[in-house]
């Protein structure tokens, strides 16, 4: 992790995002939802790169490798999940190459943009 003044706080913040995430992916659907056809797709990579942005907000470049396998190993089990369990969803590997699909946008994101951005974060909170 960063040196981040504030570390406790951003861990705190990073398990309820990953919580979150896991608790939308797998809690059963009770209302039936009309999206468009596949749109579902462009939300797994949307989530996804909101996951790669945030953690690689928080590491070091050369740690960014590990947020990628830990999120590509995260999505996949949320698949294998869903197939697994009897509570109307299901496992679909269009899914997990839209989460890869999100994973590779967020990290060419960090690498050209956002990376290190809780660095930027605290800095900006400090001066104000």
């Amino acid at each position: 992790m960063l040196p981040l003044a504030h570390a406790p706080a951003w861990i705190v913040a990073s398990v309820l995002l990953v919580v979150t995430v896991l608790y939308l992916s797998l809690a059963p659907l009770t209302v039936p939802v009309n999206l468009p056809t596949h749109f579902d797709k462009v939300e797994h990579a949307a989530a996804y790169v909101f996951l790669v942005v945030w953690f690689t907000g928080l590491v070091a470049q050369p740690r960014y490798g590990r947020v990628v396998v830990a999120l590509a190993v995260f999505g996949l089990m949320i698949e294998f999940l869903q197939a697994a369990m009897p509570l109307g969803r299901q496992g679909d590997p269009w899914d997990v190459l839209a989460n890869v699909t999100g994973i590779g946008i967020g990290i060419a994101l960090a690498r050209w943009l956002t990376g290190g951005w809780a660095l930027k974060a605290e800095a900006w909170l400090n001066r104000n």
